[in-house]
């Protein structure tokens, strides 16, 4: 089956020329022109990726993704945006957002971002289907793409998931913020590692008992972050 992707924008001669170019690609579109039928289609349909403007009438994208990730609708975003501001950038990042791209854009570089991500999302099958990472009260579990503190289930995005699992994997080795984008997104962000900052503060969020005193993830200043085990 095709994976399907869902292009989310008023902008018609826009929507035109995402569907062709990522139905040339080999993917099955779907369109909403507003943020409240985006909601409803992803909420009632199984997408592997949502592209996703933030100007849109009525609820804007940022809106449309907060309400996904609080319905526990995990799927990647790829959000799309005519503001070249950093507060924008980063504030679709911390509300779930996978990746961002600033209009003017090219159809082939939205190609390239959606391959790139859900490359991404692939499985890699281990050896030991029952091998999992446990660091004290963390339990990982990479096939299932889940993970556990203290018996009690976690929910992550995909790309948090990731770079937890890289952390993991990577236990007592200081690693740096371009070394963790190349690792876990797989692609240029241009130096961008505030991406990185992000998600290691929503990982913080869900697995230390005090955020301002992180246990498992330490910030190593001036070079990135490492896992460890909690003393």
């Amino acid at each position: 089956m095709k994976q399907r992707i869902l292009i989310v924008d008023d902008e018609e001669s826009i929507v035109t020329l995402l569907k062709y170019n990522i139905d040339q690609a080999g993917y099955e579109t779907h369109v909403a022109y507003t943020g409240s039928d985006a909601l409803e289609k992803a909420s009632a349909t199984n997408y592997d990726m949502i592209v996703l403007d933030v100007m849109l009438p009525g609820m804007d994208g940022m809106e449309v993704c907060k309400q996904l990730r609080q319905k526990q609708v995990q799927t990647p975003i790829l959000m799309l945006t005519a503001k070249d501001d950093e507060f924008d950038k980063v504030l679709g990042l911390e509300l779930g957002a996978d990746d961002y791209l600033t209009k003017p854009f090219s159809p082939r570089e939205v190609v390239a971002r959606i391959k790139a991500i859900l490359r991404r999302m692939v499985r890699e099958p281990v050896e030991d289907t029952a091998q999992s990472i446990q660091i004290a009260d963390l339990v990982i579990y990479p096939e299932q793409y889940e993970a556990t503190i203290k018996e009690k289930a976690l929910t992550f995005t995909p790309k948090e998931f990731e770079l937890l699992y890289y952390l993991a994997k990577n236990i007592g080795r200081v690693l740096s913020r371009d070394q963790l984008l190349s690792a876990v997104w797989n692609y240029d962000f241009a130096g961008d590692t505030r991406i990185v900052d992000v998600h290691v503060s929503h990982l913080r969020e869900k697995i230390e008992p005090d955020t301002k005193k992180p246990v498992y993830i330490k910030t190593i200043r001036g070079l990135g972050y490492k896992m460890e085990s909690p003393k």
